[in-house]
């Protein structure tokens, strides 16, 4: 289903969409049309009377940073989301924030929306704002801890005790709003029964899709943990002295063999989490 939202953007609004997507631009021949922009799902059209037009079928994804001032928008908020969990190689980074009234003028600025809507070039240069001004709380999970982890739940299980242990840790740094959502992953009953057990539970919160798109809290803690993402990632570089695929696809199965043949598959629980389809494809340890 195709959208179609107009917004009113200052200037400097403008040019940070701009800049975000650059790469994504296209000629105009309209004397009207000052930039367009066409990234995945989107066609973004900024006309010189002063109006930015976001069509297609992820148009709310994209215009969502610029409706962060929206009246009808629950303030302050927290928001929580996951990143790492579709990569073969690399942690599992879960992050909750909190976002106030005050916050908005940097969340706009910034152009801060879903991390996977952003350049991981922007990322880094946007997040460490973030981090400075806004209460977070950030689990960093790597691949033989998650492994270890993983053998005993399945992923959505281990997605709800890091998101409740993220508000558990945010709720230990400071009082939390009263509303609180996580991008959904898993049904709400789902979600509490996997902490079933847990000595804290953090309640209520609120469940939504694409939360991301929606609350400036979800978008800021994914932009925070995308970031802690990529740190981390350029950290297992160095150690290794070779560079990780992200994903599981083709890239990462050749990247898989090639840290095999360099340090074996005893190590490779810590780069990788072994219960992707990637590592079935691999040599089995008795042959190699």
């Amino acid at each position: 289903m195709s959208n179609v939202i107009t917004l009113k953007l200052s200037p400097e609004q403008e040019e940070k969409l701009y800049q975000t997507w650059q790469d994504t631009a296209v000629p105009v021949t309209s004397s009207f049309i000052r930039w367009q922009l066409r990234p995945e799902q989107a066609v973004i059209t900024c006309y010189r009377s002063g109006k930015t037009v976001f069509q297609g079928r992820d148009a709310a994804v994209y215009a969502a940073p610029f409706q962060a001032a929206d009246s009808q928008q629950p303030l302050p908020q927290a928001g929580s989301d996951e990143v790492g969990t579709g990569d073969y190689f690399g942690p599992v980074c879960v992050c909750a924030a909190i976002v106030n009234q005050q916050d908005l003028p940097l969340i706009r600025e910034l152009g801060v929306q879903d991390s996977k809507q952003i350049s991981d070039a922007q990322i880094m240069k946007i997040a460490p704002q973030l981090m400075h001004q806004l209460i977070y709380s950030l689990l960093i999970v790597m691949p033989e801890k998650y492994n270890s982890v993983h053998g005993s739940y399945n992923m959505n299980a281990v997605k709800s005790l890091l998101h409740n242990q993220a508000y558990v840790n945010l709720r230990r740094k400071t009082a939390l709003p009263e509303f609180c959502v996580i991008d959904q992953f898993t049904p709400e009953e789902n979600y509490y029964r996997y902490l079933k057990g847990r000595k804290e539970v953090v309640r209520p919160m609120h469940f939504e899709v694409r939360a991301e798109s929606k609350y400036p809290a979800v978008a800021a803690a994914s932009v925070i943990a995308r970031y802690a993402f990529l740190s981390t990632m350029k950290k297992m570089e160095k150690h290794y002295g070779m560079t990780f695929a992200k994903g599981s696809g083709a890239l990462a199965d050749e990247c898989a063999r090639e840290f095999v043949q360099k340090y074996g598959y005893a190590e490779l629980g810590k780069a990788a989490k072994l219960h992707f389809r990637n590592t079935d494809k691999l040599i089995s340890p008795a042959q190699d």
